[in-house]
């Protein structure tokens, strides 16, 4: 399971005009599922999401987690994470997980993440979604599980 997350000073999710998930200060995760995930894969990529240290501390370091912070996390299904680019010039997305199987891993990592962390948001499986951000530093990190 791939996580690209960004630390954000706000970010939101609008399907067909409507926003469907937000959060001020936090991070924004887009979320690839990859043949072979499973559950477990999911709850350590949220176990990582929680306890990254990529918010600064009072002397600038990045030493700080969301726990930490107390910020909002914004989970978005992103299959194209899983795009295979090394040959030609259009991505194959033969290592990304049949969608149905994605989709029932995404939700489980939601479901997950919003037990454990209330300040959770999300995108929509499937749907086409705009997504707004601003990017705090800019921090970005690729995760994978």
């Amino acid at each position: 399971m791939i996580g690209l997350l960004q630390r954000v000073r706000r970010a939101s999710v609008e399907v067909a005009g409507e926003t469907v998930g937000a959060i001020g200060p936090g991070l924004l995760v887009l979320v690839g599922v990859q043949h072979g995930d499973g559950e477990a894969q999911g709850r350590r990529l949220l176990e990582r999401l929680l306890g990254y240290r990529v918010f600064s501390d009072a002397q600038g370091r990045m030493n700080l987690s969301l726990r930490d912070t107390k910020g909002g996390l914004l989970l978005v299904p992103q299959f194209t994470l899983a795009a295979d680019t090394a040959r030609g010039a259009r991505p194959s997305f033969t290592t990304a997980a049949e969608p149905a199987r994605a989709k029932i891993l995404f939700e489980a990592l939601l479901s997950e993440a919003r037990r454990e962390w209330p300040d959770t948001g999300s995108g929509v499986f499937g749907a086409d979604m705009q997504v707004s951000l601003v990017n705090d530093g800019p921090v970005t990190f690729w995760l994978e599980v």
